[in-house]
């Protein structure tokens, strides 16, 4: 299976390519532009000819050539820069700028939304404010619901429970799973924070429940009456009840080609592809990175790598020491549904680097056949573009190039 890192260059280079095919398609209707001018026919010249077949160009025409010329090299010239400048860091070490999504994994998903009412209407009149601090669990881990009413003005409606169950979804001649009834509570204890502000919660723990042995979507239907009106919402989570691997608690730094590495030791159960994630931040507690693993483990004792890449470190300059936090991973499984086993995630701190200084640190691009196969074909693009535009109306500078690096 591609690694995570080709498939990220493939994806770039695919939307680059299918970007300067559209270019091109609309070009050919109108006047191609690497096709080479046909052959002037049989006697008198007409007005209207390329200046490069001989005649003379309706200036209109010869207008409309060159803005089709100047906006491919335009383009070529945006592709290549692109690329090089978003190929620079491997994929397993981004910035967090390029994974804002993946930051704080572990914040609770709030939503806000009409109240739904039986027959899939809404009640505009009701709000309904919904919160779940997880999406994936993994094995002996749990999920903490809740839910608040309030009006168009953010007045608070009085809510109502009057049931609450979670069942797995299963689909055909699947056999269905119990239902496991679930209490929400406004009284300050479990997941429920403050005691009276009508906010409910509630919590599942599937290892706990008949659900234990389920593996997939779970679904918690709580229904409700507010305003007068009876409603419902639902809460979906993806359960694993097997857990492939587990962590050991063992972690250690290396300064290694330049890069900063961090290793986390794993029991792996289960051979196979996992895929591991996990947040970098400063000092002072900034997120800086994103480090992923993404290769195939064999059963034992084995070794996770999250890269900091170098030239990442020198072009952000974080404060130092690193500290690694909130770490989670799966087993991908391919061509099933669920597609992965989940491991335990280790939430908050996992590790805090001793690397104090930026002493060894490389400022090199990351390199590979892939990134120079890519950027030697785009600068082909882009060179032959920029050389069809200079031929055409010679007088003309080019247009500035969007990046200072030399063509490859």
């Amino acid at each position: 299976m591609p690694s995570r890192r080709s498939k990220g260059l493939i994806g770039l280079g695919v939307a680059f390519v299918a970007a300067l095919g559209l270019w091109l398609a609309r070009g050919e209707a109108e006047a191609p532009v690497q096709a080479a001018p046909s052959p002037p026919p049989a006697g008198p010249r007409f007005f209207g000819a390329l200046a490069g077949d001989g005649g003379l160009a309706i200036p209109g025409d010869r207008a409309e050539r060159r803005r089709q010329l100047l906006e491919h090299a335009q383009l070529t010239d945006h592709t290549y820069c692109s690329y090089l400048e978003g190929s620079k860091y491997p994929m397993e070490s981004q910035p967090v700028a390029h994974n804002p999504d993946q930051l704080h994994p572990n914040q609770p998903v709030t939503e806000m939304h009409p109240m739904r009412v039986e027959g899939g209407a809404t009640s505009n009149s009701v709000l309904l404010q919904t919160s779940q601090s997880r999406v994936y669990l993994a094995a002996g881990e749990a999920v903490a619901f809740s839910l608040r009413a309030v009006n168009a003005q953010g007045e608070v409606v009085p809510i109502v429970i009057t049931r609450a169950v979670a069942q797995g979804m299963t689909y055909g001649a699947s056999r269905a799973t119990p239902q496991v009834a679930l209490a929400f509570a406004d009284d300050g204890g479990g997941a429920d924070p403050v005691a009276g502000d009508n906010a409910f919660a509630g919590v599942l723990a599937p290892s706990q429940t008949g659900l234990a042995g389920f593996h997939g979507t779970i679904r918690t239907e709580v229904r409700y009456t507010a305003g007068g009106k009876n409603g419902f919402a639902l809460f979906d989570v993806v359960y694993s009840p097997v857990l492939p691997a587990a962590w050991t608690g063992q972690v250690r730094e290396a300064l290694e080609n330049g890069s900063l590495n961090f290793y986390l030791r794993l029991e792996v159960r289960q051979p196979g592809r996992y895929v591991v994630t996990g947040r970098v931040d400063d000092a002072r507690g900034k997120p800086f990175a994103v480090a992923t693993f993404n290769d195939v483990l064999e059963t034992g004792t084995r070794e996770v790598k999250l890269t900091v890449f170098g030239k990442l470190m020198t072009d952000e300059a974080p404060a130092l020491p690193l500290r690694l936090r909130d770490v989670d991973g799966y087993l991908l499984r391919e061509n099933v549904d669920p597609d992965r086993l989940l491991l335990p995630r280790l939430e908050g701190q996992v590790f805090a680097s001793r690397t104090q200084s930026m002493k060894g640190v490389s400022d090199a691009e990351w390199q590979s056949e892939e990134r120079t196969r890519y950027l030697t074909e785009y600068a082909k693009d882009r060179h032959a573009a920029r050389a069809q535009l200079a031929a055409f109306d010679p007088a003309q500078p080019l247009p500035p190039s969007a990046c200072a690096a030399p063509e490859r």
